[in-house]
């Protein structure tokens, strides 16, 4: 049996993005400890063969538990449970941490465009961890994913799908740039194979650019069902998606994400996952037929 490679440590285990890096990791062979509050959550990636520690991000002193003796890490924050200052919080904290631990190199998941003053809410709570980050001075590499595949299966929208019509501010015609949660994995576990070519970049992530109701007929097609979309005035954004959603919304409408994404995949040697391909295999199509079926 091959001899494992080094330690990763990978916070937010239980989540999209951590679950996913936690098993491509595990895949290519590294040894994981993932962090989560939720440890209850973990079956699966333990199950994978990562340990599992109990930790919280704006603790320090379980960042260092967790941070000790580990030299590469894995970041991800989030806004969505207590707010746009707690994520700064926690970023900020754990970099701190791992400038202490002598951590060697920190991967970063932060959020496209962070990087563009964009104004919107949760970006600029990752923008601020970018920057203490670079700050502090840690190795590192800075991934900004755009809009995710998997949003469509998330509670705010699947609803939505599953009645047929969906509604949100941006507009028909406007392109958005996506992406798959594998594909941010991969991009990880590149990173931390091959350090030379990673260290100290800062990289836009997308594997697709489509507009709302052509990625609606691709999943009506792959679901057997007619799915319309419907452009919600911007006037009922803030009412219906609250304040940070509807300045979002209102920046993909005017600015939007600017990923090159074949010059993306030229230059990291990485192939995309494009809409198409990722529904064919998508927990969100399985759940749809699944329910089409009993129905």
């Amino acid at each position: 049996m091959a001899e494992k490679k080094e330690t990763i440590l990978v916070t937010g285990i239980t989540g999209q993005q951590g679950g996913a890096v936690a098993r491509q990791l595990l895949k290519d062979g590294y040894s994981v400890v993932g962090m989560t509050r939720h440890p209850d959550k973990a079956a699966e990636v333990k199950k994978l063969g990562a340990q599992i520690l109990a930790g919280d991000m704006t603790d320090r002193a379980s960042l260092d538990r967790a941070l000790d003796g580990i030299r590469k890490a894995f970041l991800v924050t989030t806004p969505f449970e207590k707010g746009e200052e707690n994520e700064t919080e926690q970023g900020v904290k754990f970099a701190d941490a791992c400038s202490i631990a002598g951590v060697t190199h920190l991967v970063y998941s932060s959020v496209g465009s962070a990087h563009r003053k964009t104004g919107i809410p949760h970006f600029e709570s990752k923008t601020r961890v970018e920057e203490h980050i670079k700050r502090v001075g840690i190795p590192h590499t800075i991934l900004r994913p755009v809009f995710f595949y998997d949003n469509f299966g998330a509670p705010w929208l699947l609803p939505a799908v599953r009645a047929g019509q969906v509604s949100t501010p941006l507009r028909a015609d406007r392109p958005l740039q996506m992406i798959a949660v594998a594909d941010i994995a991969k991009f990880v576990a590149a990173a931390f194979e091959q350090t030379g070519t990673y260290l100290g970049k800062e990289i836009d992530l997308a594997g697709d650019e489509l507009r709302m109701p052509e990625a609606l007929q691709m999943i009506g097609k792959a679901t057997d069902r007619t799915i319309e979309y419907v452009t919600m005035p911007e006037s009922e954004a803030e009412k219906n998606f609250g304040h940070d959603f509807a300045v979002m919304f209102k920046w993909f409408n005017d600015v939007g994400y600017n990923v090159a994404i074949e010059e993306l995949e030229q230059q990291y040697k990485i192939k995309m996952t494009r809409f198409r391909d990722w529904l064919k295999n998508s927990a969100l199509v399985k759940e749809l037929k699944e329910e089409a079926a009993v129905h």
